[in-house]
């Protein structure tokens, strides 16, 4: 009999948004955006290459998953899909994590990475909450490869980044080998990813292979 293995695309997107203020009175600021100084981990190629394999590391090493490589092909493939600066994910053949707004990139990773703190390890299976996560700490995931790009405007910066994982994770009835418990206590990880007004979206999509 023929088994079709389902796979599931990676299917969130993390966003940092606007703060908006309320007075005393009845009147409704929305506060815009500051412009913060560029991080070198977006300006920098090199550093910025750095920042997203050594915060990827981090969390893999926490959760018994082998060290992340710098893949050159996924790189151009997520810079590529950054340049019209939509949203959205391209469906291609990897996995994916989006994210937009953030500092700097390692706050970007560490957003996908404190996902972890939603999933249920007891049921092993997806989640929209949790899927950045399952990605980047996904066992048989052997290389990632980013592009960003600045999608802001004059008075405010609002970098797009793109990250594609090869073999891509997230395979439906392969969580529990693939998605381990954290063993080993956080270290290193880079502040400024938290951000309460941070909201996610995105949606589920299973194929046969």
């Amino acid at each position: 009999m023929l088994r079709l293995n389902l796979f599931i695309t990676l299917s969130l997107c993390v966003l940092a948004a606007t703060t908006v203020a309320t007075s005393a009175s009845t009147v409704i600021i929305t506060v815009p955006a500051t412009a913060p100084t560029e991080s070198p981990t977006y300006t920098d190629d090199k550093n910025f290459q750095k920042a997203i394999i050594d915060t990827h590391n981090l969390f893999r090493n926490e959760h018994n998953a082998s060290a992340l490589g710098w893949n050159d092909t996924l790189a151009k493939f997520g810079a590529n899909w950054t340049i019209a600066c939509e949203f959205n994910h391209s469906h291609g053949a990897y996995g994916e994590n989006l994210a937009k707004g953030y500092p700097n990139a390692s706050a970007a990773v560490t957003a996908w990475g404190d996902e972890r703190k939603k999933y249920d390890f007891s049921k092993a299976a997806f989640s929209e909450a949790t899927g950045h996560f399952t990605q980047v700490v996904w066992k048989t995931t052997k290389t990632v490869g980013c592009g960003r790009k600045d999608c802001g405007n004059s008075s405010s910066r609002s970098w797009y980044v793109v990250c594609e994982y090869y073999p891509r994770g997230n395979i439906i009835d392969h969580f529990a080998e693939n998605v381990q418990a954290q063993t080993k206590r956080p270290s290193g990880h880079i502040q400024g990813a938290k951000n309460p007004a941070v909201r996610v979206r995105g949606f589920g999509l299973a194929e046969t292979m």
